[in-house]
This record gives structure tokens, sequence and C-alpha cells, in this order.
């Protein structure tokens, strides 16, 4: 089993930058991907960015491309979002998310992919 926590979240102004942290506790050594997403109320939960440890490849979705990084330690598997240039369309509750089934790299994006969730953290970015 995995746990996975995350930290960061707040209150942000329009522009500026902001990170979110998760860790993984339990067994994170076998994890191969590691993910962001994000809701907003009455909102699917929609895919932000993804890592995947054994290749490094890295996924965003088109909304944050450019803006957001995902990064972290394929060690400690840990897994940060630098989110720059944040818009009020960026708030929402933000999930960590992560699976030790491999998938292909169509399949990263997808809420299915993922079997263990964090209890998400509120990111509001005021205009």
């Amino acid at each position: 089993q995995v746990q996975l926590e995350e930290s960061g979240g707040g209150l942000v102004q329009t522009g500026n930058s902001h990170r979110l942290s998760c860790a993984a506790s339990g067994d994170p050594s076998t994890l191969y991907h590691m993910a962001w997403f994000r809701q907003t109320p009455g909102q699917e939960r929609e895919f932000v960015a993804a890592i995947t440890w054994s290749a490094g490849g890295t996924y965003y979705a088109d909304a944050v491309k450019g803006r957001f990084t995902i990064s972290g330690s394929s060690v400690r598997r840990t897994v940060s979002l630098q989110m720059l240039s944040l818009k009020p369309e960026d708030t929402a509750v933000y999930y960590c998310a992560a699976t030790n089934r491999r998938r292909i790299p169509a399949l990263v994006r997808s809420r299915d992919t993922y079997n263990y969730w964090g209890q998400g953290t509120q990111v509001t970015v005021s205009s």
C-alpha cells in the first residue's frame, strides 16, 4: 500500500508562482507513474501533469504547458508541481496521484490509470 500526502496549497495572486509537493509513503519504490490532477466544484477531475520514473518522461495538459513543471525524486518518490504565471482559472483542489502499474504514455493522462490518491490541497488564485 502507498499513501500520498500533498502540501503547499494556499492563496496566490494572479501572475505569481506557487509550488505543491507530494510525498509517497508505504512502499513507494513500486510506483511507475505519479501525477497531478485538479478539480473544481461540479467539474470532473482533470489531468494536469505526470511523470514516469522509469523513462523520466513528463506530460502536461495543454492548459498548463509552459507554465507548470512537474519534477521529483525517483528514489524517494516525491513529486512537486512548480506553477508559474498563475491564473484565476487555475483555482482548484489539486490531487497527487500514483500508480504501480506500468502504462503506455497515452494512458498517463487518464484518471483510471492511478490507483493511489492523496486527499487534495486547495489552490486559490485571486484576480
